[in-house]
């Protein structure tokens, strides 16, 4: 039984450690996300590629915006409700 329960500890350990490892990768995760101001999209990419994402809009009309690779501004979280790649590049 010991070793059970020192099985299970290394798991919640390693757990852990992998946890702590990605909270800086968090603070800018792919794709849509807000911050307690502001909303963006984050374009993860390697190859440079520019893509088309649908950007939906709260009491406006939606939109769709071509998004170089990184981070893009999109506009304030209270307006913003959300975004995704529509599949297509620019």
């Amino acid at each position: 039984m010991t070793g059970a329960l020192g099985s299970a500890a290394l798991v919640l350990t390693s757990l852990g450690a992998v946890t702590a490892q990605s909270s800086p990768a968090a603070a800018d995760p792919c794709g849509f996300y807000e911050t307690s101001a502001d909303a963006y999209y984050n374009h993860c990419t390697s190859d440079g590629s520019r893509v088309v994402i649908h950007v939906r809009v709260a009491y406006a009309a939606d939109y769709e915006r071509c998004v170089a690779p990184g981070r893009t501004w999109l506009g304030s979280a209270d307006k913003i409700q959300g975004a995704h790649y529509v599949g297509r590049t620019c």
